[in-house]
């Protein structure tokens, strides 16, 4: 398949969320049921639901989309991913690892498409919270800061219009490996937790995400991501009406991972806090 227009992401969208659906639905299976648990690095788990998860991610967008290479995070956390041209599927086939085998509802599928490393459209499934969401970035033609389109289960939705961060709540999250400042966050916590109304961390970067796209969160910020952790879920906050960029406000590196995701309202205050820890 070559790459697509804007005109087609709607469709690519829809063919994200029907994987997504599927894939989170046989994980739902093993939810609460003490699945075997391996540690790939210290904090940093896998079950035998993660890939089974990928595998059927894998193989269902190579018979819907034939010629788009799939990246997964158990296939490819070993290796570096880089930048691509083209479309690409970036698939984490269970974000939220460690909630799900404690039992905690946060966690997702998330299967998010990338065109020229940048990304385009997505579909985050969170079935033990009943929630989903699809969307897709905004069409090249569309005026700056126009939306593109965003949904939660079904409805459309946007991110919110809270001007201040001290009316804000806002997430993060914190990397497996915690050993050293910044790249712990722990240091950036204590800043925003005092200017912020709240500051949340629940576990999955993927719904992180979309609940900025959906205004439950003002802005989300976190260190050390994967691709395949913020490929849908930027594209629906995109979708949504919001920005995202590197901590220190320029384009966002997707296989560096320091990024921040807001209503765009509060974009500038917040980065100005992470001025100098970028």
């Amino acid at each position: 398949m070559s790459s697509r227009g804007p005109a087609d992401l709607a469709e690519l969208s829809g063919i994200a969320i029907a994987v997504a659906e599927e894939a989170a639905a046989l994980v739902l299976a093993g939810f609460r049921a003490r699945p075997r648990v391996e540690e790939k690095a210290p904090h940093d788990l896998v079950t035998e639901f993660d890939r089974a998860s990928e595998e059927l991610l894998i193989a269902r967008l190579g018979e819907l989309t034939p010629g788009v290479p799939v990246v997964g995070e158990e296939e490819s956390a070993s290796r570096p991913t880089s930048a691509r041209e083209g479309l690409v599927w970036c698939v984490d086939p269970l974000d939220g690892t460690t909630n799900f085998v404690h039992g905690h509802p946060f966690w997702c599928v998330s299967v998010g498409l990338m065109e020229d490393d940048t990304p385009v459209a997505g579909a985050v499934v969170a079935p033990a919270l009943g929630l989903r969401w699809t969307g897709q970035r905004p069409r090249d033609a569309a005026p700056p800061g126009a939306a593109g389109e965003a949904r939660r289960n079904g409805e459309r939705c946007a991110v919110s219009a809270t001007t201040s961060l001290h009316h804000a709540m806002i997430a993060t999250g914190f990397p497996p490996v915690r050993d050293r400042a910044p790249d712990n966050n722990f240091d950036a916590f204590i800043t925003v937790k005092r200017k912020a109304q709240a500051v949340r961390r629940c576990g999955s970067a993927a719904i992180d995400l979309c609940m900025v796209a959906d205004g439950t969160y003002d802005a989300y910020w976190e260190r050390r991501l994967h691709v395949w952790d913020v490929a849908a879920g930027s594209a629906i906050v995109r979708g949504a009406g919001g920005v995202i960029t590197a901590l220190e406000g320029g384009p966002p590196d997707y296989h560096i991972g320091h990024i921040v995701a807001s209503n765009g309202l509060i974009h500038a205050s917040i980065v100005a806090l992470f001025s100098d820890r970028a």
